[in-house]
């Protein structure tokens, strides 16, 4: 009977706590002074109300500086402790930690499409496991819609064109409701998920149990040999286009002398519109790749050329040990 008369959605992730703590306490400050200012309203005008035609006018009052620095003082002080408290909610929510799992989203009229780095593939579910952050970078393939899960207090917009990313850690196995939170047609209400949060070994044990086709990098990799990239992008770098092995991550420098930071965006954009930034040293011939590939395949050519980049990180040596003597 307690769930069927909820209130608000059950919390079951790391920050939904320290959001609905301020949350409330915004409503508290609401009520406080909606209740002090209204009741002051009708307490003065009773207390000095004109009781008749025949009463003087009351004389004008003057002074009071210390009220008029406590009704200044004291909203600045509320004000800056409700921006502190929110700024810090806002830096927690939009930075993930770096050992999150990466899973990719793609929504388009009306579904989501979700891809996890193992290869896993789903369509209006996603199965995470519980205390693991998760990562999401998302996309769209028409329109804009929002990912929100009330649950895990996490609602962020799906942008076509760019990506964008949101983060959340559950805390509790279970079914949680999936939505978009922005219109966007007139199927826009039936466009919803669910969210499967999972011990950690049933997880593997699904993710294990899929029919999975390889790794995002690995069918990355037979794309870019597909769609003969190889051929211009060679690895020893004497190709018409840079070599892309060690690229990612890195800043380089462009026609025009401008510095741009090779990151997904980067990347995709190179593929769509291979016109706009070219790499210093290397000629405008790159044909563009626009309405040739999807979404999902985009991100196999992105996390091959992430997966090659990591392959080539040289490991940071450890300093040796001295031995006791």
């Amino acid at each position: 009977m307690g769930s069927s008369l909820q209130l608000f959605p059950e919390q079951a992730s790391t920050v939904a706590p320290q959001v609905d703590a301020l949350y409330f306490f915004l409503i508290g400050v609401a009520i406080f002074f909606s209740v002090l200012i209204a009741g002051l309203v009708v307490v003065f005008a009773v207390k000095y109300r004109r009781r008749s035609e025949q009463e003087p006018a009351p004389a004008p009052a003057t002074g009071g500086t210390a009220l008029e620095i406590a009704w200044s003082v004291i909203p600045l002080g509320i004000t800056m402790v409700i921006f502190g408290w929110g700024a810090s909610v806002f830096f927690k929510i939009n930075r993930p930690p770096d050992d999150a799992t990466e899973i990719y989203v793609v929504a388009k009229q009306w579904m989501w499409k979700l891809q996890h780095m193992e290869g896993q593939r789903e369509i209006n579910e996603l199965h995470i496991p519980v205390g693991r952050p998760v990562r999401l970078k998302m996309t769209s393939e028409d329109v804009i819609h929002s990912f929100y899960v009330p649950a895990f207090r996490t609602k962020h917009d799906v942008l076509p064109g760019r990506y964008t990313q949101t983060w959340f850690q559950p805390t509790k196995p279970g079914k949680y409701h999936l939505f978009c939170a922005e219109y966007c047609g007139t199927k826009h209400s039936g466009m919803i998920g669910w969210i499967y949060v999972m011990d950690p070994p049933d997880y593997q044990a699904w993710l294990s149990g899929g029919t999975a086709e390889g790794s995002l990098a690995s069918r990355g990799d037979k794309l870019f040999q597909d769609l003969a990239c190889v051929n211009c992008h060679k690895k020893d770098g004497s190709g018409r286009g840079p070599a892309l092995e060690d690229l990612f991550g890195k800043t380089i420098e462009i026609e025009g002398g401008q510095k741009v930071a090779v990151d997904e965006q980067y990347l995709r954009e190179s593929i769509l519109s291979p016109q706009a930034k070219i790499a210093k040293g290397f000629q405008p011939i790159m044909p563009t790749f626009q309405g040739l590939v999807t979404e999902d395949q985009l991100l196999q050519l992105i996390e091959y050329i992430k997966a090659s980049a990591k392959k080539n990180e040289k490991p940071t040596p450890t300093p040796a040990r001295k031995e006791a003597r």
